[in-house]
């Protein structure tokens, strides 16, 4: 019924004889959700198509070579059209672990309440954010959003007030430009810092002072050393073996990275990520073009409690880090209403820094906090539209996983009017 195309062929450029092209959808798409962010990405890019009966054949009509090329180089829940994979398809092959969606440097330390990269990709091509664009996200957490606008092409500002978020996001993100520098220092650091390197931190952090690394690099193994504690702490692993795995790991996660822009002719965003504050952000009014981001759960999950072992490690009084952390302050029902407040400030902030007609995504959930209910997402969707943002889409998303503490999240599109 189909006839494929050879989309690189210059003849593709005139009419074709047959203008219908079959996008078919990853196997692993099963959620209601996710067929309607796939649904939305299509429209993000004015194809007219239809959909099969079984919800896993997309067929699109009349579409432009541009089009196609523009299809396979960003789309995040199609595998292929017309037989002709996209660049996403070879994107996740580049992957460690048993998850689909931890490939290349996503993997790195198990942090809590991550974002799904495929949902990130998606998001961004459905808020219409292109190449040299900004995308802002206010709590950039583990830097899931940053990898992705990293490759699309997008710009991206990322504020965390977790120091350890800021080294996560960075890692994964600026190892690739300094890997000659890694793999250079990586004997030396397995050799000539032994016994010192898997037994005191202050040893470690001190050797790697008198090393002179550039910021990168020394960011890589301070985040190698705090993976090996994570194992350690969580999982009593034995903290040498999890060390030197996980330094193998993670080079080779970026050896892949660096194939993988090399293999698609990637141009890869820039990327800025520094500890700040989301309730007053250092950037000028109508300064970014899109926003995507998740609020920290903290009512329900204590982020500073989780990472209470990493931090300590890199020399942090978390005592201290709590009065600064978002849902974290107070007890009680001050607890909420302190959430509520920064939150707001929060929301205010992402609108003075949005441009005009731009796009804002928050996915969040309603959390239960000493057995009772908080109802975040009809406050945040009712603050939102009471400072002049226009929500475009509410979409429920059920979270899996026995040791999530949210079973249901909602992606809200907002469009600042």
């Amino acid at each position: 019924m189909f006839q494929i195309k050879n989309l690189n062929d210059s003849k593709s450029n005139s009419n074709y004889d047959v203008n219908v092209f079959k996008a078919e959808l990853f196997d692993n798409i099963q959620f209601i959700y996710e067929l309607s962010l796939a649904d939305l990405e299509l429209k993000s890019l004015n194809f007219d198509f239809s959909v099969s009966e079984g919800l896993r054949d997309f067929f699109i009509n009349n579409v432009s070579h541009s089009d196609l090329l523009k299809f396979i180089k960003r789309i995040s829940y199609f595998q292929s059209i017309n037989s002709h994979f996209t660049h996403y398809y070879h994107i996740i092959k580049k992957n460690k672990t048993s998850s689909v969606n931890q490939y290349l440097t996503h993997w790195i330390y198990p942090y809590k309440g991550k974002f799904h990269p495929q949902m990130i990709r998606a998001l961004t091509n459905i808020i219409g954010l292109n190449q040299g664009d900004i995308l802002l996200d206010p709590f950039s957490g583990s830097g899931t959003t940053a990898l992705e606008s990293q490759l699309l092409g997008v710009n991206f500002i990322g504020y965390d007030i977790s120091p350890l978020c800021v080294i996560q996001g960075n890692v994964k993100t600026q190892s690739i430009f300094v890997i000659d520098e890694i793999k250079k220092i990586k004997s030396e650091i397995l050799n000539s810092l032994k016994p010192n390197i898997f037994q005191n931190n202050n040893d470690y952090y001190q050797i790697l002072d008198s090393l002179k690394l550039d910021e990168k690099v020394k960011s890589f193994y301070i985040l190698c050393r705090l993976l090996a504690v994570s194992d350690n702490s969580r999982r009593n692993r034995n903290f040498e073996n999890s060390f030197i795995k996980n330094l193998n790991l993670m080079i080779q996660s970026i050896d892949d990275y660096i194939d993988i822009i090399k293999k698609l002719n990637l141009n890869i965003g820039n990327v800025q990520i520094d500890i700040g504050d989301a309730r007053n952000l250092p950037l000028q009014d109508n300064s970014v073009d899109g926003i995507i981001t998740s609020p920290p759960y903290s009512i329900a999950l204590d982020y500073v409690k989780n990472d209470e072992h990493s931090l300590s490690d890199l020399g942090y009084d978390v005592v201290k880090l709590r009065d600064d952390f978002i849902g974290v302050r107070g007890n009680g029902k001050t607890r909420i209403e302190l959430y509520n407040e920064d939150m707001e400030k929060t929301y205010l902030e992402m609108y003075r820094v949005l441009k005009p007609n731009k796009y804002a995504v928050i996915v969040i959930g309603n959390a239960t906090f000493q057995s009772k209910e908080i109802r975040t997402v009809e406050s945040t969707i009712s603050f939102m539209k009471k400072i002049g943002f226009s929500l475009f889409k509410n979409i429920n998303k059920i979270i899996f996983g026995l040791y999530n503490v949210m079973k249901k999240e909602n992606i809200l599109i907002f469009k600042k009017e």
